[in-house]
């Protein structure tokens, strides 16, 4: 299922649990809608093995793209200037995309995408849900 078809759980009002639920709600989307997304268009007139390198080339395709994320790469640098990308994850007021965020976190100073790519490819998205089927 894509995100827009779960109903995002209540934040936690604890700052550090905040923080994580929030990774976590990252995870969850990219995981919902890059990585099923994938998974959902593979042939499946594939076969086993086929299939087996088609799924892990999504995973590592995904896996490097949390590398980005963390900085760990992504970067073109020269002597006198870099390029790099910056995501945020945002947590708004419904309906108010354009009002200031309730909480704001730039993924780099996070906890680590990689890291918790590794649970949420087992399913576990934290303590406390993120998400709920509508």
């Amino acid at each position: 299922m894509a995100s827009h078809e779960y109903t995002l759980a209540a934040p936690p009002t604890e700052a550090r649990a905040r923080e994580l639920w929030l990774q976590h709600a990252v995870g969850f989307i990219l995981f919902e809608d890059v990585r099923r997304y994938a998974l959902e268009r593979i042939d499946p007139k594939l076969g086993a093995r086929a299939r087996a390198a088609v799924e892990k080339g999504i995973d590592d395709a995904l896996y490097g793209l949390m590398m980005v994320l963390d900085g760990v790469t992504g970067q073109l640098t020269s002597a006198t200037h870099e390029v790099a990308l910056k995501v945020v994850a945002r947590l708004t007021k419904a309906g108010a995309p354009k009002a200031p965020p309730l909480y704001e976190l730039d993924l780099f100073a996070g906890d680590g995408m990689c890291m918790g790519y590794h649970f949420w490819r087992e399913g576990n998205f934290g303590e406390h849900a993120v998400a709920e089927p509508k």
